[in-house]
């Protein structure tokens, strides 16, 4: 379908549900689920791939999320070590911090096209090696510049945790499914986050923070080593566009149901139905296992040099065009914000009077938002898919993506109440569980803002997602190192209470923004809708 087909056609309106006749084929609604994007014929279409080869390779890939999530965020709970023993000072390791987010975000310039074009896999294991080299350089850090340099390094190579995974994600599973792997993704890497912190103070309280430093680096080498041989490339270029069967594909029976082969009366796989047809396709042979091992691939249809780098220039024309896109990066942000305060200020607030906790108990402290981030991945995950089938259902089937927006509603609110029981409760002195409390809500904001900010930008303009989570992220990484730089400051300059009463009314107007969103969402993707399709026809020829 051209893009003249799609004249009308919103981007991210997808027809979920058909009319289903027979239970068996049915889910508890009584309707059957469209799978979108409609898989191909090829058997090597990720989307083709039995479920133990795609669970293989994502969970690999949120191996690599894990390790780099321990290596980026080790040292948290030892500031004020590192600071007493090299005479950086907390704010001047907090500023490194914030550079390390900076690049995080505008290191994937460099990292998405190439991994768009060549596969994941090679972006996936040469990034992890390239950061172990800032790890094992941080514990010989003998004065600011030298941190700075090495946090900025590390941000620099580790660029494709942050907008890579969600590319791997709609690689392997459908539009339904997706906001759980998101959820699962955002779980990883916050939580690898908040465990890190938790060994950290152990392993400083043992043997020094520079052995701190060679755990984060030994973490990353052994997800190298795991990844070659277990990660697989899900790297595709479709012939088609998320939406183009959603007519024409039902009238042609490309959606024919097979007859179930067992399972829950109501289950609904894939496998319950035929994969689209392609009358005169030829498919490679499987590839063997020795070539699965290949850093990346030159496949068909993939875009030329000048088309690479002209993907890390349309990432930022996405500001202009896409506000939508800018919306979720502005969301995912503001939540970034609230997680780096957090993190700028554990060490400082548990580690001095009238807590006075030592850098072990400062780490164990770390188990409130890891706990959280499980009630996190489950609320923007799990309940946010079920949420948006729900809603879609009483949509007359259509899918609309401001659907799963609606859980950020109890998230915004805990993240608000948080803030308040963290940064008021220490400057008051109360109890320490209650800023421990404080950290979990906060918590459960964070991944909820930022798995539902990713799963919207993919639902909303699927075909671009490797561009548009670049212009997430560098929204997101950029307000990261603004609130990192600023936090020290504003506190002195405001008192510890009123500083996080006034980031508790900041986080509740941003999460809660939504409703506008939820109103005129579907207005703003319309504005985007010609120059979309006229991407996704350009992406779609050159795979034909």
């Amino acid at each position: 379908m051209t893009s003249a087909g799609h004249t009308g056609q919103v981007p991210g309106t997808i027809h979920l549900y058909e009319e289903s006749g027979s239970s068996d084929l049915s889910n508890a609604y009584g309707n059957t689920i469209i799978l979108q994007p409609q898989p191909s014929a090829d058997p090597e279409d990720p989307l083709n791939w039995k479920p133990w080869r795609k669970q293989l390779a994502i969970w690999s890939v949120n191996f690599y999320v894990f390790a780099i999530g321990i290596a980026t965020a080790v040292q948290y709970s030892v500031l004020t070590q590192i600071a007493d023993e090299t005479g950086i000072t907390v704010s001047q390791l907090n500023l490194g911090t914030g550079l390390m987010f900076l690049f995080l975000g505008w290191g994937c310039l460099i990292w998405q096209p190439i991994a768009i074009t060549y596969g994941r896999r090679g972006v996936y294991i040469i990034s992890g090696i390239l950061c172990i080299i800032p790890m094992v350089w941080a514990p010989y850090s003998r004065g600011p510049h030298q941190w700075y340099a090495h946090r900025s390094l590390l941000g620099l190579f580790a660029a494709p945790v942050e907008s890579l995974p969600e590319v791997s994600v709609p690689d392997l599973f459908f539009a339904h499914q997706r906001g759980t792997y998101m959820a699962i993704y955002a779980f990883t890497l916050f939580g690898s986050n908040f465990l890190a912190p938790f060994f950290a103070g152990f392993i400083e309280d043992g043997a020094g923070w520079h052995a701190v430093m060679y755990y984060g680096a030994a973490i990353l080498a052994l997800g190298v080593v795991l990844n070659f041989f277990f990660l697989e490339d899900t790297i595709y270029f479709r012939p088609t566009a998320e939406g183009d069967e959603q007519e024409e594909g039902l009238q042609k029976g490309t959606l024919e149901p097979k007859a179930p082969t067992g399972g829950a009366k109501n289950s609904l796989t894939q496998e319950q139905y035929f994969p689209q047809t392609q009358p005169g396709a030829v498919f490679p042979t499987p590839r063997t296992y020795a070539s699965k091992l290949q850093l990346f691939r030159l496949l068909e249809g993939r875009p030329t040099k000048a088309q690479m780098c002209l993907q890390s220039w349309r990432a930022l024309t996405n500001f202009i065009y896409f506000p939508s896109i800018v919306w979720a990066g502005l969301l995912y942000g503001t939540n970034l914000s609230w997680y780096s305060i957090m993190n700028a200020t554990t060490s400082s607030i548990l580690g001095s009077a009238p807590y006075n906790f030592k850098p072990t108990m400062v780490g164990v402290a770390y188990l409130s938002p890891f706990i959280a981030a499980i009630l996190g991945c489950v609320l923007s995950g799990r309940i946010a898919d079920k949420l948006m089938l729900r809603l879609a259902r009483r949509n007359g089937g259509t899918r609309e993506p401001e659907q799963r927006l609606w859980t950020l509603l109890v998230s915004g609110i805990l993240s608000s109440s948080g803030l308040i029981l963290w940064g008021v409760g220490a400057s008051r002195g109360i109890h320490f569980m209650g800023p421990i409390f404080g950290l979990g809500f906060v918590t459960i904001g964070v991944v909820c803002g930022g798995s539902i900010s990713l799963s919207y930008a993919v639902d909303c303009f699927k075909e671009m997602a490797g561009e548009s989570m670049i212009t997430v992220i560098i929204i997101r990484n950029t307000l990261g190192f603004a609130f990192n730089y600023a936090i020290t400051p504003w506190i002195d300059a405001s008192g510890l209470q009123n500083t996080f009463i006034a980031v508790s009314m900041v986080s509740l107007t941003c999460t809660l923004s939504f409703l506008l969103i939820v109103m005129f969402g579907k207005r703003l993707r319309k504005l985007s809708a010609r120059r979309y399709w006229g991407y996704v026809e350009g992406k779609t020829m050159a795979v034909h």
